[in-house]
């Protein structure tokens, strides 16, 4: 793997939650998803989900676009 790759995979400091880091490197690696989506992939509660997504958004990691969600 090149620097360049790495660092398009690697994790932000903000995030300091397990499930948060998970959330958005799955967010990374499929250049975005909907929450049904994290929810089939991760294995995860709907809800779960929702309240990491807010959190990421609020530090502006993340932004949802037509019920899709993105790393900025």
């Amino acid at each position: 793997m090149q620097l360049d790759e790495r660092s398009r995979t690697s994790v932000p400091n903000a995030i300091a939650s397990p499930r948060a880091k998970l959330v958005y490197l799955c967010l990374l690696v499929t250049d975005g998803a909907t929450v049904t989506e994290l929810q089939e992939l991760l294995s995860l509660k709907k809800i779960t989900i929702l309240s990491v997504l807010d959190s990421l958004t609020e530090l502006e990691l993340v932004a949802q676009r037509d019920h899709v969600y993105a790393c900025v």
